[in-house]
């Protein structure tokens, strides 16, 4: 069966909100019961991201707050094009993202006051016709 292509994908999009805002924090020294979504080794340490909720009721400490959102088409992690895709269309509304690659989907952390306009573009840019 022949795998889809950039122009599959973008057609099928279905970009998804996750329920509840998410947070960036510094992981290292968390308890290990803290329910963490996503995490990122770096030289300067641990970086997760968890519930907004979460690390408000444990007192952990964050500057930004986003909303999660996931496209819902089956993502390889070598297509070509995608990432810059989504990436370069919030950017041309001024819309910051923070993209985290799974290995079925990938997902948008966007500010949480901006993720409608992010759902209206990504909506958009999968409506629109492609050329081959």
């Amino acid at each position: 069966m022949a795998r889809p292509d950039i122009v599959d994908i973008m057609r099928s999009l279905e970009p998804q909100v996750r329920q509840g805002e998410v947070v960036f924090a510094i992981g290292d020294g968390l308890p290990p019961e803290v329910e963490v979504l996503a995490s990122v080794r770096e030289p300067e340490g641990l970086s997760v991201v968890m519930s907004r909720a979460e690390a408000d009721a444990r007192g952990i400490s964050y500057d930004f707050v986003g909303a999660w959102i996931t496209l819902s088409v089956d993502s390889a992690l070598d297509l070509v094009g995608l990432t810059a895709a989504v990436s370069g269309a919030l950017a041309n509304a001024s819309i910051p993202c923070n993209v985290i690659a799974g290995l079925r989907h990938d997902h948008l952390v966007v500010p949480v006051h901006r993720a409608d306009d992010a759902l209206t573009i990504l909506r958009r840019l999968a409506a629109q016709p492609r050329r081959r």
